[in-house]
């Protein structure tokens, strides 16, 4: 189990510039305005020599159990019970609040080991705040900026010392080696690598999608059977995308927790903003993503262009159909919803659509396995030989128009990437196919090598000539 570290304290005295510091990237959202992040969200870490996990949560704010504020802070209490080290943040600017007294007095009860930290120390005026933290009585304070790096030798010195204490500091400490920025879905596919299918113990990548209060977190928190993240009847509970490690039936899976997505016209805050790109960069990361409807007012505009925004991505779509445990006429709404979704996303024909309730946990084990499906058929690959008979077949049966009075030909195809599947065809004047008989070569696809429910790309390729670059011969 790896050494961890929740980095706790008030609204905005700068936890999650701390916690991005040491992740070693921006992941976690920053913003000025109090209050920025809502669930706790953990990551490796490291700190010149030191490993670690950490864990960035709520600012501790003092309101009632049933608040949105109060299912706030029993989140960065569950961070504190399964932390091994509490970093006790301050802002040394301001100094001393009185909610910094009453919080000093929560972690203290929790008997867990406390680094004090006074944060935002970068300007003279903060080296008196720095000495009145001493008033906390747990410990002396380290004074830090997160945001410049100020600071970080002594914190460092800190933790090691509760680390060593505890056995979590090795003897031999490797080189230090940055974190890559890691690859894009689809980036690791070699065209020309020998297939050898699809491999079942690979970790998949899924994000759950949708407008605000579908029900994401919700149906998050009943796959992993807690209250991982934080939910209410309020929209627009989650902002930042919280990733979680999980394993069902032996397949690794990470799933991402997003931000509800609004129409672009209301979205005019910048933490919306901000929460609505961290969702983007979600769905470009993931692998396959769930889009949850509300079942009870489904088909929004919004809905179909966050679907179509995933295909376009080429990312492995699901829809959820959530709420389901709301519906009354249940058969003949499901009928409904189907044929509405067949018609409304001809672009992916053979979307798998299923009804869930996130609340009662239904229909969640179909969900998963239709997820773990259609990631199959998004990393399917086929032979060159069988593409070439179909598309033999394909335009003897339909034969490529004529366009100004020369009809155009077909003449091989081959598959050059998967996650999504994508083929090049060979033809004469790609530039004059017609998009009509482009759809019928992608629906073609679909249905004889059963690529249902994914992204297609096509692309048309002119045929070399060999005689294109040789000069005429003169008499």
């Amino acid at each position: 189990m790896a050494f961890k570290i929740a980095i706790v304290g008030r609204p905005n005295v700068g936890k999650s510039t701390l916690f991005n510091r040491l992740v070693g990237r921006r992941i976690a959202l920053v913003d000025d305005t109090p209050g920025v992040t809502r669930d706790r969200r953990v990551h490796a870490g490291r700190l010149q020599d030191l490993k670690f996990d950490v864990i960035d949560t709520a600012g501790f704010e003092d309101a009632a159990a049933a608040t949105l504020e109060g299912r706030m802070r029993a989140q960065t209490e569950s961070a504190i019970a399964e932390a091994d080290l509490v970093l006790f943040m301050i802002d040394g600017r301001a100094g001393l609040m009185a909610d910094d007294h009453r919080f000093a007095e929560v972690v203290r009860r929790t008997s867990k080991p406390v680094v004090l930290v006074a944060n935002k120390t970068d300007v003279r005026s903060a080296a008196n705040g720095v000495l009145e933290a001493w008033n906390l009585g747990i410990g002396e304070p380290i004074g830090i900026s997160a945001e410049h790096g100020i600071g970080m030798p002594d914190l460092r010195d800190a933790i090691a010392a509760v680390m060593e204490g505890q056995g979590a500091v090795e003897e031999e400490v490797a080189e230090i080696e940055f974190q890559p920025e890691e690859a894009m879905p689809g980036d690791d596919i070699d065209p020309d690598a020998e297939d050898i299918g699809y491999d079942r113990t690979k970790p998949i990548r899924v994000a759950v999608v949708g407008r605000p209060n579908a029900g994401k977190s919700t149906l998050i928190n009943t796959l992993l059977g807690e209250e991982r993240m934080l939910t209410g009847p309020e929209a627009g509970i989650t902002r930042d995308s919280i990733s979680v490690d999980w394993s069902w039936r032996g397949r690794k899976i990470k799933l991402f927790d997003t931000a509800g997505m609004r129409r672009k016209a209301k979205v005019q805050e910048k933490l919306e903003k901000l929460s609505v790109a961290d969702t983007l960069r979600a769905i470009r990361f993931a692998e396959v993503v769930i889009v949850v409807f509300d079942a009870t007012m489904p088909f929004e505009k919004q809905d179909l262009q966050i679907a179509d925004l995933i295909i376009r991505e080429g990312r492995a779509p699901i829809i959820a159909f959530n709420k389901w445990d709301l519906i009354e006429n249940r058969q003949e709404t499901l009928a409904e919803l189907r044929e509405k979704t067949d018609r409304l996303l001809p672009q992916v024909r053979g979307l798998k659509a299923m009804p869930v309730s996130a609340e009662t946990g239904k229909g969640l084990d179909r969900m998963l396995d239709a997820a773990l499906e259609t990631h199959e058929i998004w990393n399917r690959r086929i032979s060159t030989g069988p593409l070439n008979r179909w598309l033999e077949r394909a335009s003897a049966q339909h034969p490529p128009p004529a366009v100004a009075g020369r009809r155009l030909k077909v003449k091989y195809v081959s598959q050059i990437k998967t996650r999504p599947p994508g083929f090049v065809v060979s033809c004469s004047r790609p530039e004059a196919m017609p998009q009509s008989y482009i759809r019928y070569l992608i629906n073609g696809l679909r249905e004889t090598f059963d690529i249902a429910g994914v992204p297609i790309r096509l692309a048309l390729r002119a045929s070399e000539n060999p005689y294109a670059g040789r000069a005429k011969k003169k008499k």
